[in-house]
């Protein structure tokens, strides 16, 4: 039986593990100079905080050019989880894709079927008791159907709120946001794979990978 004062260790253990791919990113690249004259943590900070960079602004143009929501508040949390913990379930591309979409639905039909779409007061700021039906009807949904479906991702629950509250409704705007999620998870995919990480095409068959399988 593992002693308590061990397990914070083997916890340790696990994160370098998890981010063994930075330093196989940074040989790449010839940069790993970086690792003998600055701290591990600060490197791997600069490593989320430069690919959610990328990955993001790549979208926001794509949003400035064609005047389409291809950026919004749930697809940070995404960034980062593909990232920081690339080899989490809930960051593989299957759960990201159909997470987001599961969202988006349960959003749209809360939205809709509430009533939130007929009112006046949809577009604007505050509460009132359609939105606030279909804000709880919604976030329930997506969070009984990603269990259900086994395809965990906590910014959906983010999504679903987004277009429940009318914040962003449009049919055709919500099928631009399950494309940003796709351009979003296609550039983590590549520069994961880049890094040396053995990221999924799809989805994980295995919840934790050993030292070896980075290697």
């Amino acid at each position: 039986m593992t002693a308590p004062s061990e397990r914070p260790n083997k916890s340790i253990e696990q994160i370098e593990i998890e981010f063994e791919h930075v330093e196989v990113l940074l040989c790449h690249l010839r940069l790993k100079w970086l690792l003998r004259h600055f701290p591990a943590r600060l490197v791997r900070a600069a490593y989320v905080c430069v690919n959610s960079f990328v990955t993001i602004a790549l979208l926001a143009v794509l949003a400035l050019i064609t005047g389409s929501p291809f950026v919004f508040p749930s697809l940070g949390p995404t960034a980062y989880l593909f990232f920081f913990l690339p080899m989490a379930e809930s960051s593989s591309p299957r759960n990201a894709i159909l997470g987001h979409a599961i969202g988006l639905i349960c959003g749209y039909a809360a939205f809709t079927l509430t009533g939130v779409s007929g009112t006046p007061l949809a577009m604007q700021a505050g509460m009132h008791d359609p939105k606030i039906l279909a804000a709880g009807l919604s976030l329930a949904a997506t969070g009984a159907l990603m269990v259900l479906f086994k395809v965990s991702h906590p910014p959906a629950g983010a999504t679903t709120l987004i277009v429940s509250l009318g914040i962003i409704s449009q049919p055709k705007d919500l099928v631009i946001i399950e494309v940003a999620v796709l351009l979003l998870t296609v550039q983590a995919f590549t520069i994961n794979r880049l890094a040396g990480l053995p990221y999924p095409f799809w989805r994980h068959h295995k919840l934790a990978l050993d030292a070896g399988s980075l290697k």
